[in-house]
């Protein structure tokens, strides 16, 4: 199994006996929560669903994961969404069947996705994948598993030579979970290995994933061994391990 990264996206595509696409936090009507605190800019969903399409085109799969915060506003459903999700809901369905892993701001999503479509909070495994959210300890069917998350918006902080931030780069982490910070959950021998994916969201900032190991973000997160982690751009180019680009940082 090997996974191809689409900068397009960024989004994953996985095949095993399914051809899998997976996106993360789409945070379709965040727009109105920037104008709510001073920053008016118009809706980008239509240019959103036109990526999201794009990456289906390019990759034909069987199935669309969305790995939660397909929505923005909590606790509640704003206006925008009201207006805008059933349009993108239905493109999306007649290009290809979807299901949502819920997030921490897809409150409400009930009214406009089916039953079937909705996955446990926990997760579920699809095609031997473990796939949640990730801002939960995932279910213990999960663990031994890959487990393919969001919700930490992952990111590369790039620097020039006196140490400026230039820019940030949408960022994959894949790693291991230490099996002694999952002891709870009764983890077996195998090792539970985890895929943290950036978000669609072309303004939703980001993590450095430098600091992903201490951001209290989820317990995936708090779990995550550095060793052994590495991290890829969007295009799927090796950076370093976590270790060493936690080590550079370091006086």
């Amino acid at each position: 199994m090997n996974p191809v990264f689409l900068p397009e996206g960024p989004a994953l595509f996985l095949e095993r006996e399914h051809r899998l696409l997976f996106i993360a936090d789409t945070h379709f009507g965040a727009e109105t929560e920037f104008g709510r605190r001073g920053v008016h800019i118009p809706s980008n969903t239509d240019r959103r669903l036109d990526r999201i399409i794009s990456c289906i085109e390019k990759t034909s799969p069987d199935m669309l994961i969305i790995l939660g915060d397909f929505k923005h506003a909590i606790p509640m459903t704003s206006r925008q969404e009201y207006a805008e999700l059933p349009r993108v809901i239905e493109t999306l369905r007649d290009h290809v069947p979807l299901r949502l892993a819920p997030g921490n701001h897809d409150g409400g999503i009930e009214r406009f996705l089916e039953k079937e479509e909705i996955l446990p909070r926990d997760g579920i495994l699809i095609d031997g994948v473990g796939v949640l959210h990730g801002h939960t300890y995932p279910a213990p069917d999960l663990l031994g598993h890959l487990c393919i998350v969001g919700h930490h918006h992952p990111v590369l902080h790039l620097y020039d030579e006196v140490g400026c931030s230039l820019r940030s780069h949408p960022a994959y982490v894949m790693g291991t979970l230490r099996n002694e910070c999952l002891s709870a959950l009764s983890p077996p021998y195998a090792p539970t290995r985890v895929l943290f994916v950036p978000a669609f969201f072309e303004y939703a900032g980001g993590l450095d994933v430098r600091t992903l190991p201490d951001s209290g973000l989820s317990p995936i997160a708090r779990c995550l061994d550095t060793a052994d982690a590495e991290v890829f751009l969007d295009d799927g180019t090796y950076i370093n391990t976590l270790e060493a680009l936690i080590n550079d940082e370091r006086p």
